[in-house]
């Protein structure tokens, strides 16, 4: 059928004619079939599906978007399809609702058609069929495809005449298959024409190893590996790697011949399994790229597609991308014509320039070693082209942009959505739950069913995690022995992250290593505190989170795999591996290659070293109670992020609450992480909203993501501390979507004066309570409730109060006041505000007090982040669900049950906020039934009309701060 659906009845009699005159493909045989359970047919039209689901932009759906009801919708009426075998498609093959990646993009020649892709691609075919089996469904492929082809028609055309270079950068989830995205970009891009791969892979040996043997694996291939090699003959396969030492070798990916004998072109690896780049020995000929004819370039398709592609996987080590300069300068007069692509992976690891341009001399920049030889690539390859990619992309956005030669992501900045199965900050915290606390139960919170808290009044708790790694391995081998595919079983390991000191690993490791050995694990009393654990913890959680898994009736019927457990983690006799070094030599003594290993199932103890980069195979049970004021570092230890297939449900995380460090200090890790995945999730949510195209034209360009993120995100500092983003913020509109600041004051006479600024508003307030409802959904079978005050002000009254409030950062409020004091000019107007002040339950020892002489009004207690001014949430979930179906309901111009607004209101939800980290610190902000002023943060959430909307429908709204330099991103701090 192609690539368009067709008329299946008159495809089927053409079919029968042609080629199988005996059959009968009449479309209730088909039905017939899918109703049967044909694997074959289901596979095929699986692919058939998915690829028509996920085209973009078809001219035979015009209009309709990409994985929808109506593309389906589409497809089915262009095949001419009936009810029947239509519920049986979307039966077998679901539409897979997933998002598209998000990309901020300044404009580019597009040349990279699908006509183009499906002309050459030998070895993104060979890559998709891989990955096929391993297991990928044809959805997660398809979202594969669309995420590096978003990255691939952003680079330059390799055969286009002129030189030019692009600079993108690519935002991945921690642990969340990047390096499968990058694989499919390099794919790409060779077929397309790139003729010289440099993948900078980690600082460690052992990191580049594991990047170039999954490239060698799934992407380059035997035939590349072997060149011409016979697997019969020994003495021929000497110094190749893989063969004979690495049992997944058959697997590897397999051509069905030289690439170059089947029309393709053939991949030279200058770097192997076992061998970083180190010059090379014949000069530079392994880097000359032969030319079919001489007179032409090598970016000419005559040459281009014919020339075999250099493929590179080095570390970012000063010395080492010092030979390749060194190389690559031999040969420089070629390097114009060349084709390259330079990817990045961890990109804000080394590659970052750190030093101070104040003390730059005469203002030229300075830069660190792995920057400067990046930029000596960027010097050298006219034609290369620069990648990065990370999952805490804040170090990069904040490169100088004006700075040519550095690695600022000028030409696209593409967020990956959250892949499925992945397991995030998403399934550790309820950042968006609207079940009360009371309710939450293991079906319904991910923090009950995957948190353990550590408090000091607690103990430690570590033997209980030790003990729960032991379960889990018990319950492993229980479920591969009872039809579980055990290939997510390989290896199991236990995480402990405690401190940087390498004095104190080796100290924890000697004490968990006792542990073990006086735990008991083979003794009646052992069993007796696993049994109390798997009964009271695994059991409630299996049955809430994956029934569908097998699982033992009786802790007797698990004893048995208890004990293989207990050997396989103890063999050796030492359960606990330290991973604190910072060398080559030091992970190779190790031997700690999971990608090698057969199995391993050991505890981990470590600090730094295992926060970036280093993936724990199999972890399981994550034990940390370490400290940080850097996000990105706290983000990059989030090692219990990633795909836990088959096992998701046993996952343990053991966390620090409210701990004390040193010199006295309060830390809540759990809450740190939870304010930086909000942080990185609003990240996102801002590039997803201001992605879309308007009128043909981006709304914002990666030139402008800086101070969008400057304005959000305080804690961020720009690199270049002697320059200033030329790009101003001005306006940020937000029609049916709520705006909720969170950097308030803290000094206390600023609060009081924003207080009595409030006075008239909360006048407005009546005193019989309002009864809202939000009802049942995903998370939740009950119809919640919940009552408050309202009132109602005029647009012009809530205006001149926002007006005047003072913030931490002034300007932080600005954008929004902007767009808000436009309602009743230039966009669609807004007559007036609907007020709900929202009145807590009396389960939570509700504190009311009068404000200024105001109504009773619920106080709230919320903290501040760590390190930050700002809030980390104001408005509950379930008052945001509620305000937020008065706006829908009032945009639909419908009504539902009970209280409604019109079409020209917004919604204002008025929280009391009283600073604290208890109940206490409540009640001792109210005297003789007051609240003292200095002690409130009037904090607010809006959401305007869905209607109050310019008609250019953009929006954000930027300007140059110095007009003079408007095509500039950067100007002098000064502004001169």
């Amino acid at each position: 059928m192609g690539s368009v659906p067709k008329h299946f009845a008159r495809w089927a009699a053409l079919a029968a004619d042609e080629d199988y005159p005996d059959a009968d493909l009449s479309e209730e045989l088909f039905h017939t079939h899918l109703a049967s359970g044909n694997e074959a047919l289901t596979a095929l039209w699986s692919r058939y599906l998915t690829a028509w689901d996920f085209a973009e932009e078809p001219r035979w759906a015009a209009g309709t978007p990409a994985r929808s009801d109506e593309r389906r919708t589409a497809v089915y009426e262009r095949l001419r399809f009936g009810s029947d075998v239509r519920k049986a498609l979307d039966s077998i093959v679901p539409i897979a609702k997933v998002p598209g990646p998000t990309v901020i993009t300044r404009d580019f020649t597009p040349w990279y058609t699908p006509e183009r892709a499906a002309a050459r691609s030998f070895y993104w075919t060979s890559y998709a069929r891989k990955l096929r089996e391993k297991g990928w469904n044809d959805a997660a492929i398809a979202s594969l495809d669309e995420a590096s082809r978003a990255v691939v028609e952003r680079l330059a055309d390799p055969e286009q005449p002129a030189a030019r270079q692009t600079k993108g950068l690519v935002v991945g989830y921690v642990q969340s298959g990047k390096t499968a995205n990058f694989t499919g970009v390099a794919a790409k891009a060779m077929d397309a024409g790139y003729r010289l791969i440099i993948v900078l892979a980690g600082t460690l040996n052992l990191l580049r190893r594991q990047t170039q043997r999954r490239l060698d694996m799934e992407l380059i291939g035997q035939e590349n590996i072997l060149r011409g090699a016979d697997l019969s003959d020994l003495d021929s396969l000497v110094g190749i790697d893989y063969v004979g030492d690495d049992e997944d070798w058959p697997s590897f990916v397999q051509h069905g011949g030289r690439p170059s004998a089947l029309g393709a072109f053939d991949i030279e690896r200058l770097t192997t399994r076992d061998n970083d780049y180190k010059g090379l020995a014949q000069g530079i000929r392994a880097l000359e790229v032969e030319k079919r004819d001489p007179t032409r370039p090598l970016h000419d398709p005559v040459n281009l597609h014919h020339a075999a592609a250099r493929v590179l996987v080095v570390k970012k080590n000063k010395a080492v991308l010092t030979k390749l300069v060194r190389d690559l300068k031999q040969i420089k007069g070629l390097l114009g014509e060349l084709p390259a692509l330079i990817i990045d992976d961890e990109s804000d690891q080394a590659s970052v320039n750190t030093t101070n341009p104040k003390k730059w001399e005469k203002g030229r920049p300075e830069r660190t070693a792995i920057n400067g030889l990046l930029s000596q690539f960027l010097q050298l390859l006219p034609r290369a082209q620069y990648v990065g990619y990370t999952a805490t992309p804040f170090a990069n956005v904040f490169i100088d942009p004006g700075d040519d030669e550095d690695i600022f992501p000028s030409d696209f900045l593409i967020s990956l959505p959250r892949p499925s199965g992945y397991m995030g900050a998403q399934d550790f915290h309820d950042l968006d739950s609207a079940v009360p606390e009371e309710e939450r139960t293991y079906a319904n919170s991910q923090e009950k069913a995957h948190v353990r808290a550590i408090y000091e009044s607690t103990g430690d708790r570590l033997q209980e995690a030790m003990d729960a790694f032991v379960l889990s391995g018990a319950l492993k081998l229980y479920r591969q022995e009872h039809g579980v595919d055990g290939k997510p079983f390989r290896h199991h390991t236990m995480l402990v992250h405690q401190s940087v000191r390498k004095d104190d690993h080796a100290d924890l490791a000697l004490r968990i290593n006792t542990m073990w050995h006086e735990a008991g694990y083979s003794s009646s009393v052992g069993h007796e505190r696993l049994a109390a654990l798997w009964a009271s913890d695994f059991t409630p959680v299996s049955e809430a989170r994956a029934s569908d898994l097998p699982a033992p009736s009786s802790y007797e019927e698990l004893r048995p795999y208890v004990n293989r457990a207990r050997q396989r983690i103890g063999s050796g006799g030492q359960p606990v591996i330290v991973v604190n070094g910072d060398s080559d030599r030091y992970f190779d003594q190790l031997d700690l290659d999971f990608d090698r290993m057969p199995h391993v199932w050991k505890i981990l103890v470590g600090g730094t070293k295992l926060s970036r980069g280093f993936t724990v195979e199999g972890l399981t049970v994550t034990y940390y109670r370490r400290t940080t004021q850097q996000a990105d570092t706290l983000m990059q230890m989030g090692r219990w992020f990633g795909f836990r297939p088959g096992y998701r449900d046993l996952v343990r995380l053991y966390i620090g609450r409210e701990e004390t460090y040193g010199r006295g200090q309060q830390a809540d890790l759990y809450e740190a992480f939870e304010a930086i995945c909000r942080d990185e999730e609003t990240f996102r949510e801002q590039l997803a909203q201001y992605s879309v195209v308007v009128d043909g034209v981006p709304q914002m360009t990666p030139m402008q993501v800086p101070p969008l993120v400057a304005q959000h995100l305080p804690w961020i500092r720009p690199s270049a501390r002697n320059k200033m983003f030329n790009a101003e913020l001005v306006e940020i509109r937000s029609p049916g979507r709520p705006i909720e600041p969170a950097s308030y004051p803290t000094d206390s006479a600023a609060l009081k004066r924003n207080t009595e600024r409030w006075r008239p508003l909360l006048g407005a307030l009546t005193p019989e309570p309002v009864a809202f409802s939000n009802p049942p959904d995903a998370s939740s079978a009950l119809t919640r409730t919940f009552e408050a005050l309202t009132g109602t002000v005029s647009h012009s009254e809530l205006i001149s109060v926002l007006s005047q409030l003072e913030w931490e950062r002034p300007g932080h409020f600005a954008p929004h006041l902007t767009y808000l004091s436009q309602l009743e000019g230039t966009l669609a107007t807004v007559r007036d505000w609907f007020l709900i002040s929202p009145r807590l339950s009396a389960s939570t020892a509700r504190v009311e007090a009068s404000i200024l002489g105001s109504l009773p009004l619920s106080l709230v207690r919320r903290r501040r982040q760590e390190g930050k001014t700002s809030f980390g949430r104001i408005a509950s979930v379930e008052h945001r669900l509620a305000a937020q179906r008065l706006i829908d309901q009032a945009s639909a111009e419908r009504t539902g049950h009970g209280l409604s607004i019109g079409p020209s209101t917004g919604v204002a939800l008025l929280y009391p906020v009283v600073e604290g980290t208890s109940h206490r610190d409540v009640q001792d902000a109210v005297r003789n039934g007051a609240v003292d002023p200095s002690r409130v943060v009037m904090a607010f959430t809006l959401i305007p009309p869905a209607s109050a909307i310019s008609s250019d429908r953009r929006l954000v709204r930027f300007r140059a701060k110095d007009s003079r330099h408007a095509d500039q991103a950067t100007i002098p701090a000064t502004g001169d």
